[in-house]
């Protein structure tokens, strides 16, 4: 007689369900929200389908604003070059967006009771706030729908549709000085450089048979702020280090502000050496975007010295971004 067998478990012996299930919903969650969240973005620019035609309408006829076209295009371009990379697992942030959505209420408010400043409202004011009302309240249903670490992936992205916003009457007031004034320190300092004979009072500048003076016109703001744009996008595609894409970003300001004195000197110069109607020339006129494209020149020089720098600090090294995590899921 055999001796008795232990019984088998059977329940410990079930196969158990593949471990891929779990991966397969949360991959179906996850698309589930993105469609939320894109039909939350359709409805929402449903809503804002007035202001926002108006301000497509208005960047036609706005020298400064006119890169606002743009803007859209370019941020899905830069979301679509993440598309390989892998992503936080989607998991929303209600929280979070109520931060955003309360600025937008704020922002509402204003647009729908504008109070004793109705009057005094110029387009790129309103365009502003209500442009907005609408991206907090984008940003809000991304945190929402998405969450705080999906959002923070695509920070840059996100940040970069700012530049949809018009530059308020006032901030635009305050940087055409600034340049105006900075722009006359350095043609000064290019006149006296040059051995001109010159006299300078204020924004006036004295030379041999004519005068010329600084106008807030001469600031050179557009191609300045085009130039600042680029700054930054070429410091978040080409370089890794924040040190390295502020320093880009701020070197836009003295190349800027050494670009429109140049402008000055050369329009001088010629005045005095070659004739006197040079002032109404077109390179006074239209030579703006010659003097942008020389500008153009230190600017990449600058960048490809920070880009072979980094190189040479982090040869084999590669962003954080590129290695994934353990909780980390691609869609």
């Amino acid at each position: 007689m055999k001796p008795d067998q232990p019984e088998r478990n059977s329940t410990a012996n079930a196969p158990s369900a593949p471990p891929s299930r779990n991966l397969v919903a949360a991959v179906d969650q996850s698309r589930q929200q993105l469609r939320w969240f894109a039909c939350f973005v359709f409805g929402l620019s449903l809503a804002f389908a007035l202001p926002l035609f108006g301000l497509v309408r208005y960047s036609f006829t706005s020298g400064l604003n006119s890169h606002i076209i743009l803007i859209p295009g370019i941020t899905f371009y830069l979301v679509w070059l993440r598309r390989q990379e892998p992503r936080p697992a989607i998991s929303g942030s209600p929280a979070l967006a109520l931060i955003p959505l309360a600025l937008a209420l704020v922002g509402l408010k204003a647009v729908l009771c504008p109070g004793e400043t109705a009057g005094s409202r110029t387009p790129e004011d309103y365009y502003a706030l209500t442009t907005f009302c609408y991206l907090a309240l984008g940003w809000a249903g991304a945190l929402w729908f998405l969450g705080g670490k999906f959002l923070i992936h695509f920070l840059f992205p996100a940040a970069f549709l700012t530049f949809m916003l018009p530059m308020p009457s006032a901030v635009r007031h305050g940087v055409e000085v600034f340049f105006q004034h900075t722009s006359a320190d350095a043609a000064a300092m290019l006149f006296g450089m040059s051995g001109s004979t010159v006299f300078r009072d204020g924004l006036v500048f004295q030379l041999p048979g004519i005068t010329l003076q600084v106008a807030e016109e001469c600031s050179g703001i557009r191609s300045s702020y085009v130039l600042f744009i680029t700054s930054l996008l070429a410091g978040y595609m080409f370089l890794r280090s924040p040190w390295r894409r502020t320093s880009l970003a701020l070197f836009v300001i003295p190349l800027a502000i050494l670009r429109n004195g140049f402008r000055v000197f050369t329009l001088g110069w010629l005045c005095v050496h070659v004739n006197p109607a040079m002032i109404d020339s077109p390179i006074h006129h239209r030579g703006g975007p010659l003097f942008f494209l020389l500008s153009l020149i230190p600017f990449f020089l600058i960048l490809y010295w920070l880009w072979r720098a980094e190189r040479r600090a982090t040869p084999f090294g590669g962003p954080v971004s590129d290695v994934q995590s353990p909780g980390n899921s691609t869609l």
